[in-house]
């Protein structure tokens, strides 16, 4: 194999990079790739009775469970409080040293307009801010080495995104499904505690795993299911026959602010998933 690729996910909260990438994720590491998961906040606010150190602690426990089961490199959780994510200059900063740090190819964050949740909405708009200054500008954040080249930045579709996202790459993730089914059993504290609170749902949580599994794949099948407006980059990627037997994907939009258009090249180089089942 000739250099690993070398992917960040960036997100507001610890679960968010599993939920929106995990599968994704699984199959770069299956292929021997290099995966890092980077929270800009530490979850200490995202709970119904749990609050504080006690709460992100457990998050991090957690994360590092969940990146186990993705078998990606890195999981790092910031030290910022949830609910008060700002776009800051500071912020930016280490933005910039983690990603070059990574030597990143591919960087995927939130879109940084228009998420409802402050967090994911500022989360993006950091990340946003930092691409212009990650590769050929050393005398920004001169501490950190500059990269040669520009990252891939692409963007997670939020959950308020929906309806506004394009899904310009789409990768199947059926191969690696159990692998983010068990990511996200790891975040109990999202998916089985505050989630089903916040929603109000009325479900018992399983306690066997096929329950669990059920449970995750009913109540997050907009984050797992493939629905219409991903079909045509899965036809494009996978081919029209193959395509209409995926299941589950996870798709991507190409990030305005990336420095000239995404050639079919590129895409195929930076993502093999796709390329290999073509």
């Amino acid at each position: 194999m000739s250099d690993p690729i070398r992917v960040i996910v960036i997100g507001a909260h610890p679960d968010e990079p599993d939920v929106y990438a995990g599968g994704t994720a699984a199959l770069f590491a299956e292929m021997g790739h290099k995966v890092k998961f980077l929270s800009l906040t530490n979850g200490d606010a995202g709970h119904s009775r749990m609050k504080g150190k006690e709460l992100s602690e457990r998050r991090a426990r957690e994360a590092q469970e969940a990146a186990k089961h993705l078998g990606i490199e890195e999981y790092e959780i910031l030290d910022n409080h949830d609910g008060a994510l700002m776009s800051t200059l500071e912020l930016r900063q280490e933005v910039i040293r983690r990603i070059r740090n990574w030597k990143a190819d591919v960087v995927i964050a939130f879109h940084p307009d228009g998420c409802t949740h402050t967090d994911n909405r500022y989360a993006g708009r950091i990340v946003a801010d930092a691409s212009a200054f990650v590769a050929k500008v050393p005398n920004i954040v001169p501490d950190t080495p500059s990269l040669d080249k520009a990252p891939l930045f692409l963007l997670m579709p939020d959950y308020s995104m929906r309806n506004r996202y394009r899904a310009d790459i789409v990768v199947d993730i059926g191969p690696a499904l159990e692998k983010k089914l068990l990511a996200c059993d790891a975040h109990a504290t999202q998916f089985y505690e505050f989630a089903p609170h916040e929603k109000e749902m009325n479900d018992t949580i399983p306690q066997d795993w096929e329950g669990k599994r059920e449970f995750l794949l009913r109540g997050w099948a907009a984050f797992m299911d493939v629905s219409d407006e991903m079909k045509q980059a899965l036809r494009q990627g996978y081919g029209s026959s193959r395509a209409e037997a995926i299941r589950y994907a996870e798709p991507f939009e190409y990030a305005s602010y990336n420095v000239g258009p995404l050639t079919d090249e590129r895409r195929l180089a930076l993502f093999p998933m796709i390329r290999s089942n073509s």
